[in-house]
């Protein structure tokens, strides 16, 4: 009896602690939330009203669209190319043996717009994007220039934040449309070169199962992944405490929370896409 009593204490001070840690990560989680969740409306309202009085950073916006671009054109076609001729082999294999060779221009393409193209652009702004802006802004912050700016009264907001949102959301599209077009592209190559496929047949069932609201879909998800991740990759970043290694955390933060993000994201998306927007005939 008088073992079993601190044993049981002592497994009721271990459940004790897990509940503890389990409602501070559980609170802390919310709160962090709540802080992104800010800055996105901050950001959002504060991006009209500096066009409306001329105070928006223009410069800053084309620099960091373009530093964008640098860090996500060459990985995007080179991710475009594999997943092109993936879906091109594997869809293609099923469709030779169902005996339906022609459809295979609509299964290719409708895969590449609907699920590739949006994914990649999210994964590759997710990785390479949040990786650059969290790791430019949590060295300003480590600097100390984060708290020179709000000590003048300058909002990091407005100065640093939003126009990195307006180059994200500039870059995301784009980025989505190079990586449809290498994907077709390469899925077509496949096909033609390998699989039989006659280009006629090939962009005649392209273009009759392919409509223009499967690409404006890709195109809004695309930008939806990139208010994403800038938000996560800015709000780690102006976060980022505890020398180089805060700046590091941060920056490993922010890529793991875009990608995590974008999965949940994309999986509601296709599931309303697939509700009220169903694959028919163009």
């Amino acid at each position: 009896m008088t073992r079993t009593l601190p044993r049981t204490a002592a497994v009721r001070g271990n459940v004790r602690i897990v509940r503890e840690n389990f409602s501070g990560t559980v609170v802390a989680s919310l709160r962090t939330f709540g802080r992104a969740a800010g800055i996105a409306r901050e950001s959002v309202g504060g991006t009209f009203g500096d066009i409306a009085r001329g105070q928006f950073q223009w410069k800053e916006a084309i620099l960091q669209a373009w530093r964008l671009v640098t860090v996500t054109a060459i990985p995007a076609i080179l991710m475009a190319i594999p997943f092109g001729v993936i879906v091109s082999v594997q869809v293609g294999n099923l469709i030779h043996t169902l005996g339906a060779d022609s459809l295979l221009g609509a299964t290719g393409g409708l895969g590449v717009i609907k699920q590739g193209a949006p994914l990649a652009t999210g994964f590759l702004l997710g990785g390479a994007g949040a990786a650059a802006l969290a790791a430019d802004l949590g060295a300003r912050t480590i600097r100390e220039e984060i708290d020179a700016l709000n000590t003048m009264g300058i909002s990091p907001i407005h100065r640093l934040v939003i126009p990195r949102m307006v180059a994200m959301l500039v870059v995301a599209p784009l980025l989505n449309v190079l990586i449809i077009f290498v994907g077709v592209l390469a899925g077509y190559v496949v096909a033609i070169g390998g699989q039989n496929v006659t280009p006629g047949s090939y962009w005649a069932t392209f273009g009759s199962f392919t409509t223009t609201a499967d690409v404006w879909i890709s195109l809004l998800e695309a930008v939806i992944f990139g208010f994403i991740v800038v938000i996560i990759a800015c709000q780690r970043g102006l976060e980022a405490k505890g020398g180089p290694r805060g700046v590091a955390d941060a920056v490993n933060a922010a890529v793991v929370l875009s990608v995590v993000s974008i999965v949940v994201v994309n999986l509601i998306a296709t599931q309303i896409t697939a509700m009220f927007l169903p694959t028919r005939l163009a």
